[in-house]
């Protein structure tokens, strides 16, 4: 990180506004020459010389505290009733109240009934008239100003007992808010209380206890049975199952072993543990995470651009539709100033756009944190919105709807040589190889205790094969195709092969520049969830479904039968991939690709999303792609497309919610409806219900679907 900067936790930043003008008091500091706030994750970071204390004077307006980042905070429960701001509220209720009670006894506009009510304006209302009196001077106009104007101009023309009920209204509507935005934020607290902060390390026979910040690379972790891991690391001792729910989502515990990866924040149920840790403590699967996921609600959707935009403009037009209604009637038809006045407060009160600013980011915030804690990471608002309009799904085969380890199914000897004998010597020639068949064939081999053989003199045949000596013979190992240009596959032969490849299995042929010897069939085996996952995403409404794969194109054509899917490609190369999601762009509008995030990276890249799996065992998948599903499988691809659709709905439905009772509102100006306390019920009334509506989605779960 570079020295200059710094990042920093924050508390208390109320709103969207009171976050725009924190980071623009920032800015006037001389000694800052950059600063980017994150109100979602409440976090500041700042280049440049700044303490903390010039920091907290630039938020002093709204009580805004400020943390180092890697400060560790213990956050102080306060309860609601006891919040200054609160206890003022119900101060100015009181008062109020007495107001209208000493009205009724003593007669309306009497002294000490207006008394009581300049009492609860003053001390209900002193926050807000410090913040709104001091951006009247500098002519910045937010929720603050416009109620301050409105609460002055109702005192002049008399209205005192609207003026308190103005007052009681936004404290309650303000701290409603704060509560409800809080609890938004929650969704990056619990993620980042997920790890321990406190590790166990063995080091030679004696057991210490310390921060996690100061374990090493390559210290032992001693992690005892219903203890989390602290750190990401490599099991050296010990067998257990571990509940993985933390990280990838996956509600079944995963065994692990000598040799395998455990994540910090993740729960050792059963036996005792020795993990060598590999990844410091800011480097975790965790951490990286948090600060994707806060990157995430950092960067504005494009629903929520608009709606900025929308409100730069709105607002002053707002304010120019009050003056015009305070002023022109009394002005060119003789009627009642005060009335009018009346109106034009009113007016201003409700046309706040509070509303509408926070009717995406609080459901954008909230849909990601949720996403996260089930397992599947949306790198941004952008991704999340386009996951909600998808018309179709490209999925890569190997290892996405197959398991990716391929298995020999059948051997057929075509001479006299016998099964055990036939491995042998493809193993030998594939010891030399990379392909993933390769493999299959040497497991197998294994497995069935093959002689084994030594080859030489290896020569690799681009796309068909390969070719080596073993046992003073010329062997030839690979596709049919090789074979039938050598002039060897008779029609018997090439009528297995077809069988065998309609079946779904890849056809490797074993031979002599003279004969064949014999016929191994291998496939990769379907998962066992893919089926179900593919019917699922059909019920969605998703109804293209299309497997990209280079293998040929009728075991292809098997797999995408067994699957139900809508269309296979196959026979394709990095490049044809490409080439296939540009024309599934084309014929279906919104198109994602998933793969597993290493391979066929510019179909990933071209796609509308790009769908990486298992994201916690790679960090070019986290990287990459622009979601990540934890977990090393799609179960949680429904969920993600249910949450994404589930967010844009109630976005719209916010933004409804926040343009209908405004213009509902207005239009009561007409028969002179429009009171100070109704415009702000249905300004504060738009704003809750758009965070409460918002706060929804923080139940979203699979159940859902």
């Amino acid at each position: 990180m570079d020295d200059n900067r710094n990042v920093y936790r924050l508390q208390g930043l109320s709103c969207t506004n009171c976050a725009a003008k924190f980071e623009k008091n920032i800015r006037t500091i001389a000694t800052v020459e950059d600063v980017q706030l994150n109100f979602g994750a409440a976090k500041l970071t700042v280049q440049g010389a700044v303490t903390i204390d010039q920091l907290e004077e630039a938020g002093a307006f709204d009580g805004i505290k400020v943390f180092p980042e890697r400060q560790r905070q213990v956050e102080q429960k306060q309860s609601f009733w006891k919040k200054r701001q609160n206890i003022t509220a119900l101060v100015a209720l009181f008062l109020t109240v007495v107001g209208y009670v000493t009205n009724f006894q003593l007669g309306d506009n009497h002294p000490v009934a207006i008394g009581f009510f300049i009492a609860a304006i003053l001390i209900g209302g002193y926050d807000l008239f410090k913040v709104g009196i001091a951006n009247i001077t500098k002519l910045q106009f937010d929720m603050k100003t416009l109620m301050t104007i409105a609460i002055i101009g109702a005192a002049i023309i008399g209205e005192w007992a609207e003026g308190a009920v103005v007052v009681f209204l936004f404290a309650v509507s303000e701290a409603l808010e704060s509560y409800s935005i809080d609890k938004a934020r929650q969704s990056i607290r619990s993620l980042m209380n997920i790890a321990p902060k406190r590790a166990t390390i063995r080091r030679g026979n004696e057991i210490v206890e310390m921060d996690v910040e100061d374990v090493q690379i390559g210290d032992v972790l001693f992690i005892r049975p219903g203890q989390k891991i602290a750190l990401d690391g490599e099991v050296v001792i010990g067998q257990s199952s571990i509940n993985q729910a933390a990280i990838t989502g996956e509600s079944i515990p995963v065994h692990k072993q000598p040799g395998d990866e455990v994540y910090a924040g993740t729960l050792n149920e059963e036996g005792s543990l020795e993990v060598r840790v590999t990844k410091r403590v800011e480097d975790t699967t965790i951490a990286k995470i948090i600060h994707l996921v806060e990157e995430a609600q950092a960067e504005r959707a494009p629903t929520q651009q608009f709606v900025d935009k929308f409100a730069k403009y709105y607002t002053p037009a707002i304010m120019a539709i009050a003056f015009l209604i305070a002023v022109f009637p009394p002005l060119f038809f003789g009627a009642s100033w005060e009335e009018w006045i009346y109106s034009g407060l009113a007016v201003l009160v409700v046309g706040c756009p509070c509303a509408l600013v926070v009717s995406t980011p609080v459901a954008i915030v909230t849909a990601i944190g949720n996403a996260a804690r089930n397992g599947v990471l949306i790198k941004g608002g952008i991704h999340l919105e386009e996951a909600g309009q998808l018309h179709a799904i490209a999925f890569d085969k190997t290892g996405t709807l197959t398991e990716g380890k391929p298995v020999v199914t059948e051997i057929v000897s075509l001479s006299a040589k016998g099964e055990q004998e036939v491995l042998g010597i493809a193993r030998a020639i594939e010891e030399y190889s990379q392909h993933p068949l390769a493999s299959a064939i040497i497991r197998e081999a294994i497995r069935l205790n093959a002689p084994v053989y030594q080859a030489e003199d290896f020569t690799s045949i681009t796309g068909k094969g390969a070719k080596a000596v073993v046992e003073s013979t010329d062997y030839f190992i690979g596709s049919p195709a090789l074979f039938e240009e050598m002039q060897l596959l008779p029609v018997e032969v090439k009528n297995t092969v077809s069988q065998l490849q309609a079946e779904g299995k890849t056809v490797i042929l074993l031979g002599t520049k003279f004969e064949l010897k014999a016929l191994i069939a291998v496939a990769d085996q379907v998962r066992k969830t893919s089926k179900r996952i593919i019917e699922k995403l059909q019920q969605l409404g998703i109804k293209q479904t299309v497997m990209l794969t280079g293998d040929n194109q009728l075991t292809a054509t098997a797999i995408g039968q067994q699957l139900g899917l809508t269309e296979t490609m196959a026979d394709l190369l990095p490049a044809d991939k490409l080439a296939a999601i540009k024309t599934l762009k084309m014929r279906y509008g919104n198109v994602a690709m998933i793969g597993d995030g290493v391979n066929d990276a510019p179909a990933l890249a071209t796609a509308n999303v790009g769908i990486a799996m298992g994201g916690a065992g790679t960090d070019a998948a986290l990287e990459t792609a622009d979601i990540a599903l934890m977990a090393d499988d799609l179960e949680k691809l429904p969920y993600m497309i249910s949450l994404s659709r589930k967010t844009l709905s109630i976005i719209k439905q916010n933004i409804s919610f926040a343009l209908l009772l405004k213009i509902v509102a207005l239009l009561l100006v007409i028969p002179g409806w429009l009171t100070l306390w109704l415009a702000i019920i249905a300004d504060m009334g738009a704003t809750l219900l758009v965070v409460l509506n918002s706060l929804r989605l923080i139940k979203k779960n699979e159940s859902g679907i």
